[in-house]
């Protein structure tokens, strides 16, 4: 997942440490400068290969996710190609992020492997650095994905562990047949 020469900031490691005590099931990362919902795996099976189409075990829930997401948002859903975002509308506004492009130590990835949360990345905007007053209307073209993609955390299956007394079982791994990924029950 990371390199070797890789260094982990402060603050990455804090979330990361947050990440594994909170049994959260979705985030979302929002980043700048296009308009598309990426989805695990970032960081190519084959180091060497850019743009390489890297699936995780659960690629048709991540697909969903980011659909979600993309389809509620009114610029991402516009079919016209002659706009920011416009290459990914044959694609339906979302892409495998290491088929875009590769790279090593994303939060999505991260999340997938070591935890039970499940992210995309959304990239909200054409603006890499958007002016001030540019925020609110990204804001209201962002606020109905943001709570469409929200409402996911429903879908699935929920329940309790537990032991025949009632009891929780902590950390017990679920597994789902044909799906090479396991999560484990919270506290």
């Amino acid at each position: 997942f990371f390199s070797p020469d890789f260094q982990v900031a402060p603050e990455t490691k804090a979330v990361m440490k947050w990440l594994r005590s909170i049994p959260f099931v979705l985030s979302a990362s929002l980043h700048g400068g296009e308009l598309v919902v990426t989805y695990p795996y970032d960081y190519s099976r084959h180091p060497m290969e850019e743009k390489m189409f890297s699936p995780t075990p659960d690629e048709k829930v991540f697909k969903m996710l980011a659909k979600a997401y993309a389809d509620a948002h009114p610029v991402i859903s516009d079919r016209s190609e002659l706009r920011c975002g416009g290459n990914f509308v044959k694609r339906g506004g979302i892409i495998n992020g290491a088929e875009w492009y590769s790279f090593t130590g994303g939060m999505a990835d991260f999340n997938y492997l070591h935890t039970n949360c499940f992210e995309v990345t959304v990239e909200v905007g054409c603006e890499k650095f958007p002016l001030e007053e540019e925020l609110f209307t990204i804001w209201h073209e962002n606020k109905g994905a943001l709570l469409n993609y929200m409402e996911m955390v429903h879908r699935g299956i929920k329940g309790i562990v537990s032991d025949k007394f009632g009891n929780p079982i902590k950390n017990a791994r679920i597994s789902v047949r044909g799906i090479q990924h396991d999560v484990t029950t919270g506290n």
